[in-house]
């Protein structure tokens, strides 16, 4: 097969919000000892093993992870996304998620949101999201690739990362 076609399908995009830069040394007893360059690394290793292209993104600014999402358009067949504060706020972030279609689509949160801050127990994404993986800690982002991963071996390869027509 020709190789863009082929490598943009395998496409699997990982959007880390704000603050998550400083995992490892931001309140570890919430997070975990684990830095994002590590995270980032065994998903990479984890998607390679899979067959999956994992590209990775973390932006403290919200204006920034809405161009990184409409960037995706077409060219992702899956996104997982730990939109950390922005996971109550972000009604930007929530469209551009929508614009995405029927892609699987994964919210991933290091620690449990409902056993935190009242604040914190809602989200604009939980409800476009495929699934919601939350309190497992830099496990839940190895939940999520694999997830993705099992869905789309499920899709008819004429599936795998379309829009929908209607809307």
């Amino acid at each position: 097969m020709s190789g863009s076609g082929e490598e943009e399908s395998k496409v699997v995009l990982v959007i880390h919000g704000p603050n998550l830069n400083l995992l490892g040394r931001r309140e570890p007893g919430i997070y975990g000892a684990v830095t994002l360059a590590e995270i980032d690394r065994d998903l990479k290793a984890r998607g390679e093993a899979m067959g999956l292209d994992v590209e990775t993104f973390q932006s403290n600014h919200e204006g920034a992870i809405v161009d990184r999402i409409q960037a995706a358009l077409g060219r992702c067949r899956g996104v997982i996304i730990n939109p950390a504060a922005y996971t109550h706020t972000s009604v930007a972030i929530r469209d551009a998620l929508l614009l995405l279609g029927e892609i699987p689509l994964v919210e991933v949160h290091l620690s449990n949101i409902f056993r935190r801050e009242p604040f914190r127990h809602r989200s604009l994404v939980s409800d476009i999201a495929t699934g919601v993986i939350s309190g497992f800690g830099a496990e839940g982002y190895g939940l999520a690739l694999t997830a993705v991963g099992n869905l789309l071996k499920a899709l008819p390869p004429a599936e795998a990362g379309t829009k929908p027509d209607s809307n």
